[in-house]
């Protein structure tokens, strides 16, 4: 893996001169796009006593990365690693996975088709069987690409295991999928309880 680089204050604005922010919170800027099309995504170490002080959220995304592409799932491709004059903050620059989110699918056409559902059923279950387990998978965080097929974004919380999931943890990953649902008064339209269906029955 790359060694972060350090930045400064002036030399992070040098970087950042020509991009456009994207995304943001209370604490400002989250991610920038290039010029160029990459983006730098910024992390922060939410408290002073955390796992990120050993592995910061940028060097866990860029591992993700690289270890769901030797597992053949597309994702985005990390480029570089910095620490960023606050302390506690790093980022990454990287290339965006090309496609669209399920999200703005499901929005444009107000629903999801039989096949869809289907493809979203597969995914889920190759993504068991290989041991990766996605907290925040969700229609914005899978992205279908040009060549059809669906791929992970936003994937700094995420981890593999050495075996496919257990049932129980399974059922956590449709959990946190629903609640998302609910957070974005999508429940009621999402067909849910049959993506279930499919996943559990594979």
């Amino acid at each position: 893996m790359t060694t972060a680089l350090q930045l400064t204050t002036e030399s992070f604005q040098q970087l950042i001169k020509d991009t456009q922010t994207i995304e943001e919170d209370s604490y400002g800027p989250k991610v920038y796009r290039f010029d160029n099309g990459d983006y730098l995504k910024l992390f922060r170490r939410k408290r002073l006593l955390s796992s990120a002080l050993l592995v910061p959220y940028s060097v866990r995304f860029w591992r993700n990365a690289k270890r769901l592409h030797q597992l053949g799932i597309p994702t985005v491709t990390p480029l570089q690693l910095f620490k960023l004059p606050q302390a506690g903050w790093t980022a990454v620059r990287y290339k965006a996975l090309t496609g669209v989110t399920l999200r703005l699918l499901y929005e444009q056409t107000q629903g999801i088709d039989a096949a869809q559902l289907e493809q979203i059923a597969d995914f889920f279950r190759i993504l068991h069987k290989k041991g990766i387990y996605f907290r925040s998978m969700h229609l914005g965080n899978i992205v279908l690409t040009p060549s059809k097929q669906l791929g992970l974004i936003d994937i700094a919380d995420l981890t593999f295991q050495s075996r496919p999931l257990s049932r129980n943890k399974i059922l956590r990953n449709l959990g946190h999928f629903e609640r998302y649902l609910k957070y974005n008064d999508l429940k009621t339209a999402f067909p849910y309880e049959a993506l279930c269906k499919k996943v559990l029955s594979g």
